[in-house]
């Protein structure tokens, strides 16, 4: 039960200083770079979220992470974000159901 409240959360501060607090959600490596998916770390259930990608990048030793400008790029990570966590999900009913049923026995 503790895993659902084991949290990643960190904040996020843009070019104008705002802060943003976020919960990451997962993190990929694809074409030699790495991606992060982000999700505001406090939500109202009335509302709806985009989900927040970015970059990781490197500059010397310097690390820092940046909005993805190209909404083709944008789109192919958020596809392969989505399909992750589908499939972390329909994991999760799977080792559920195989709990319920062990219960039963």
């Amino acid at each position: 039960m503790d895993e659902f409240f084991d949290r990643d959360i960190m904040t996020l501060t843009d070019e104008d200083g705002n802060d943003l607090e976020v919960e990451l959600l997962d993190t990929v490596e694809y074409n030699g770079e790495t991606y992060y998916a982000f999700l505001p770390a406090e939500m109202n259930l009335d509302e709806s979220y985009e989900l927040i990608i970015m970059k990781l990048e490197l500059d010397g030793d310097d690390e820092s992470l940046v909005t993805l400008d190209d909404e083709e790029e944008y789109d192919e990570m958020y596809q392969i974000f989505s399909e992750r966590q589908d499939e972390l999900y329909e994991e999760d009913e799977d080792e559920e159901e195989e709990e319920d049923e062990e219960e039963e026995e």
